[in-house]
């Protein structure tokens, strides 16, 4: 039977996450991790309805964002809590073990479950995202690189990010937000200027407001390196390579795979730090062949 269920968890006292699943429900789960900042709606709807075909797909709301509650200046939270939300949206929701799907900060959140809860996953996707691990990156060559001497964000998108966000109204919050999706997307694919805008329209009606969360940024980062943990992992890990990723470029993604055990790389063709319409069908097919939906 398909399902389209909303319903509020309890992640940690004075925190409420929204949730939602889409699919048959006896189908195995599939939970979508987003991005900083980003709540669930952020995950667009073609790319949900091809994973549902085949899963029982959860996403949610990061605390801070959405319909999840607001609360970081009044009670801080590091960003290993919002690993920790994690699992509790899988118990929340009665899940023992999930697929799980990882994009940028999520990605970071998906490595700490792998870390500290593999007995919780059926198998791991990493989208856009660095590896918490101090493991040095070797080259094709076998030379090495220290992972903190990697390439870094792009100097474009960390003076957007630098940017005060100011209040000049929703469209104009709306014109912010896809100059932003335009630096994060890359230059090898044609942008869709309308489709960003519909994207982040649905996301302010689905937030209620056009108020941008910093905390995510604002969060503790210490105690996220996993190094031993992820190199001996045994939970089947796809790592996502996108070739025009402007947040962490290649060769983060062949990182990724030398520190992680048992990871492997699928590139999409043109794919940068977003997920337009191009990359919805091959990123859907790469997900499902991984999970072992589809052949």
């Amino acid at each position: 039977m398909q399902q389209h269920q909303q319903q509020f968890i309890d992640a940690a006292p004075g925190f409420r996450l929204w949730t939602e699943q889409l699919g048959p429900a006896d189908a195995p789960p599939l939970l979508l991790i987003a991005g900083a900042t980003m709540p669930g709606p952020g995950w667009p709807e073609p790319l949900v309805d091809a994973l549902a075909a085949h899963h029982r797909v959860i996403r949610y709301d990061h605390r801070d964002t959405g319909r999840s509650t607001w609360a970081f200046d009044e009670r801080p939270y590091r960003i290993t809590d919002l690993a920790q939300d994690v699992i509790a949206v899988l118990d929340g929701l009665g899940i023992g073990r999930a697929h799980i799907v990882g994009l940028s900060l999520g990605g970071m959140l998906a490595q700490l479950a792998l870390a500290d809860h593999p007995d919780r996953l059926l198998s791991a996707t990493l989208i856009g995202t660095n590896a918490l691990s101090t493991v040095p990156y070797t080259r094709p060559d076998g030379t090495e690189i220290p992972a903190a001497d990697l390439p870094g964000i792009s100097p474009e998108v960390l003076e957007m990010w630098a940017r005060p966000v100011e209040d000049h109204g929703p469209e104009a919050e709306l014109d912010r937000r896809v100059a932003h999706w335009r630096l994060l997307a890359g230059p090898q694919l044609p942008f869709d200027t309308d489709y960003f805008r519909d994207l982040e329209r649905g996301i302010i009606e689905h937030t209620g407001h056009y108020t941008s969360s910093t905390a995510h940024g604002r969060a503790d980062h210490s105690g996220m390196l996993r190094t031993e943990q992820l190199a001996a992992n045994k939970i089947p890990t796809l790592v996502i390579s996108a070739p025009a990723e402007p947040v962490f470029p290649p060769p983060h993604p062949h990182h990724l795979t030398q520190a992680i055990g048992t990871a492997h790389l699928v590139e999409i063709a043109g794919m940068g730090h977003a997920l337009p319409p191009a990359v919805h069908a091959p990123l859907a097919g790469a997900l499902l062949r991984h999970t072992g939906a589809t052949a």
